[in-house]
C-alpha cells in the first residue's frame, strides 16, 4: 500500500486530492494537510470584498468531501520535511494542538503563497493601512471597511480609493483589476460613483501585462493589445491608473513609491486594497536529514518555492527563447518522489520582461500560477503519481509554454447589467519557436472579449466549480 501526502488544499492541492482519491483512495493511503478546514473559491472573494456575495457561498468543508473520496484529512501545517530514503515523513503542527508524523512514499507540495506583507513596510490588514482579498478573512475585512466608506459617502463624503499591487514584484494584477471594476460597478449601482476617485496602482510596465507580458488578440477584426483593451475600459469607467510603480512603504493614507525610471513619489488614499508580494510557504518549513542536517536548498529556492524539473539560472534573453526551460512534470530533481503544483513550484524566471531601476529596485510582475493553471498542474501531478504507483512510470507532462489558460475577470456581478472580460491565452508562456510572431502565441486561439455574456460565464464558473470541488457525480467532466 502506497502512502501519498498532499500539503495544501487550494486549487492545485484539492484538485490533486480528488483525483488521487478517485484512482487510489480505496487501496492506498491518501492524506491531505491544510491550514483551514475548508476549500475556498478564491476568484469569488472579489465579490465578497464588495459585499455582493455571502462568504459561506465561497467555501466547501473539506472533511466530508474527503471522507467520500477515501482521503484522510489533517488540519494543520507542515513544519518539517524529512526527505531522505530511510525516513520520508513530514511533521505536522495540528490545528487542535500537538504534532503528528505522516510517512509518505510520494509528497505533493501545493501550499499556495506566503503573503509577504512585510516586504513593504506598513502594508496589509495587520497594520490597518491597506486591505487585501487574498484570504477569506482578508476579503471579509475589506468588505467591512469598504461598506463603512459607503456609509460615509451616503452622507456626502468624498474619497480616493487606490487598488492594485503593493510590491515591485507582486503578481495577481488580475485580482486587483477585478476588484477595482467591481467597486466601480457597485458605486454606480448605489449612485455614489461621482463621490469617489478610483486609482489603479500597479507594478506592470503596461496595463494588461498581468505578469504574462500582455497579449495581442484579434478583436472585431483587428489586432488589439491588452494594454489598449484595458485603457479603453478604464477610460470608460473613469478609473485613473498609475503603473510601473513599486510600493516601497505605506503609511496611513499614503503610499511611497519608486517608478521604473528611478523617480520617487507619493500616492494618497482614503481606502486601499493592495496585493502583496508572494513568496513560498517553504520559508517556514525545515528540511532535515537523518542526523538533523539542513537539506532545505535541495527542495526549496531562497524564496521558499519548490525546485522542480525546470532549468534555473538562465538569463532572461535565453529563457524567453527556450520554452523547454519551464518544468514538464513538476518533480524535484533531488528527491523524485516529491512534486509541487500551483504557486508552490519555483518558476525558472519571469514571463514579463524584467526591469531594475537605476536605484537597484526590481519592478516586474511575477509569473502567475493560480486558478486554472494550478488546477491543470494539480491534475497532472496527481495522474503521474497514480502512474508511478500502478505502472512505475509517468505518462503525463505539460509545460506552461504548452498550456492553454482562460481568465474571466468580473466587472460587476449582475446578470442583467454586469460585464466581464474574457481572456484566452495560448500558450501562457510565449513559445517563439512554434509561433514566430512578435507575441510567441497562437493568434487564432488567443482572444479577448468583453460584455454581459462574460458576466453569465463568470457566474456559471462559480457554481460549476463549486459543484466540481465538492466531488459530486460527474465532477471529472468539468475541466480544470
Amino acid at each position: 500500500m502506497a502512502k501519498v501526502v498532499v500539503v495544501g488544499a487550494g486549487f492545485a492541492g484539492h484538485t490533486a486530492a480528488l483525483y488521487l482519491g478517485h484512482y487510489l483512495g480505496k487501496k492506498h493511503e491518501i492524506t491531505v494537510v491544510n491550514k483551514y478546514d475548508y476549500f475556498g473559491f478564491v476568484p469569488s472573494w472579489v465579490w465578497v470584498g464588495v459585499g455582493r456575495m455571502d462568504p459561506k457561498k465561497t467555501i466547501i468543508p473539506l472533511e466530508p468531501v474527503y471522507r467520500r473520496k477515501h482521503v484522510n484529512f489533517v488540519q494543520g501545517r507542515v513544519t518539517e520535511i524529512h526527505p531522505e530514503p530511510e525516513e520520508q515523513y513530514v511533521v505536522v503542527e495540528k490545528a487542535e494542538g500537538g504534532q503528528a508524523r505522516l510517512d509518505y512514499d510520494y509528497l505533493l507540495i501545493a501550499t499556495g503563497p506566503y503573503l509577504n506583507f512585510e516586504a513593504t513596510p506598513g502594508l496589509g490588514p495587520a497594520t490597518g493601512n491597506t486591505y487585501s482579498i487574498c484570504t477569506l478573512d482578508h476579503a471579509v475585512q475589506t468588505r467591512d471597511a469598504y461598506l463603512e466608506w459607503v456609509k460615509r459617502l451616503e452622507t456626502g463624503a468624498r474619497a480616493r480609493f487606490v487598488i492594485g499591487t503593493g510590491h515591485g514584484t507582486a503578481t495577481c494584477q488580475g485580482a486587483a483589476f477585478e476588484y477595482i471594476t467591481n467597486v466601480h460597478k457597485d458605486l454606480v449601482r448605489r449612485g455614489l460613483r461621482d463621490r469617489v476617485e478610483l486609482v489603479y496602482f500597479s507594478n506592470e510596465p503596461a496595463l494588461g501585462d498581468f505578469g504574462i507580458r500582455g497579449i495581442k488578440a484579434r478583436h472585431k477584426g483587428r489586432l488589439v493589445s491588452s494594454a489598449e483593451f484595458m485603457e479603453a475600459i478604464f477610460r470608460d469607467f473613469g478609473i485613473q491608473w498609475e503603473i510601473g510603480r513599486a510600493a516601497l512603504k505605506v503609511e496611513p493614507g499614503r503610499i511611497y513609491w519608486e517608478d521604473r525610471d528611478g523617480n520617487y513619489g507619493e500616492t494618497t488614499f482614503d481606502f486601499a486594497m493592495l496585493i502583496p508580494q508572494f513568496k513560498g510557504q517553504g520559508l517556514h518549513m525545515k528540511v532535515l536529514g537523518p542526523n538533523g542536517e539542513d537539506l532545505k536548498e535541495r527542495v526549496f529556492n531562497p524564496s521558499g518555492f519548490v525546485l522542480v524539473d525546470g532549468i534555473y539560472g538562465l538569463p532572461f534573453e535565453r529563457l524567453e527563447r527556450n520554452p523547454d526551460a519551464w518544468p514538464a512534470v513538476y518533480q524535484n530533481p533531488y528527491y523524485p518522489n516529491i512534486f509541487a503544483a500551483g504557486i508552490a513550484f519555483a518558476p525558472p524566471g519571469p514571463i514579463s520582461v524584467p526591469h531594475t531601476t537605476p536605484n537597484g529596485t526590481k519592478i516586474a510582475p511575477a509569473p502567475p500560477r493560480t486558478g486554472m493553471i494550478s488546477g491543470i498542474i494539480g491534475r497532472l501531478v496527481a495522474l503521474n503519481i497514480v502512474d508511478l504507483i500502478k505502472r512505475g512510470r509517468m505518462t503525463h507532462d505539460e509545460r506552461m509554454s504548452e498550456m492553454f489558460a482562460a481568465c474571466v475577470a468580473s466587472m460587476g456581478d449582475s446578470l442583467w447589467d454586469g460585464s466581464a472580460v474574457v481572456i484566452v491565452v495560448y500558450p501562457v508562456v510565449p513559445d517563439f519557436r512554434r509561433y514566430p510572431n512578435e507575441e510567441g502565441r497562437d493568434l487564432f486561439v488567443t482572444h479577448m472579449e468583453m460584455g454581459l455574456s462574460g458576466a453569465w460565464m463568470k457566474a456559471l464558473i462559480h457554481y460549476t466549480f463549486m459543484y466540481k470541488f465538492k466531488g459530486l457525480p460527474g465532477w471529472r467532466i468539468i475541466p480544470e
